[in-house]
């Protein structure tokens, strides 16, 4: 198994940037292809990005496409989400998970099996 844990989340500004980060511990973290999701009050758990074991595959909602990069750091066990130009309707809870189908790039919920506790991000106009 392996045990995940968000950082980096906060109050922001619209346009402003902020970064997430995903420690991963526990079993070998390139075994595993990872995601960020987020909620938003009232909505469900939704896809923001993905990248495969590898690092070499990363796929995105078009919500965030052109403004959100996924990123990998072996030699750290973490993961990261940068944000740029955000906005508003970004607000959510972000929550890191993985997956042990180490070619994933995309998918739902129900396609990861290990999640973090999840990370506030509040954008403010």
């Amino acid at each position: 198994q392996v045990q995940l844990v968000e950082s980096g989340g906060g109050l922001v500004q619209a346009g402003g940037s902020q970064r997430l980060s995903c420690a991963a511990s526990g079993r070998t973290f390139s075994s595993y292809a990872m995601a960020w999701f987020r909620q938003a009050p009232g909505k469900e758990r939704e896809f923001v990005g993905g990248i495969t074991w590898s690092g070499d595959i990363t796929l995105y909602a078009d919500s965030v496409k052109g403004r959100f990069t996924i990123s990998r750091n072996v030699a750290k066990n973490t993961v990261y989400l940068q944000m740029n130009s955000l906005k508003p309707e970004d607000t959510a809870v972000y929550y890191c998970a993985a997956t042990n189908l180490i070619y994933r790039a995309i998918g739902g919920p129900r396609d990861y099996d290990y999640w973090g506790q999840g990370t506030q991000v509040t954008v403010s106009q």
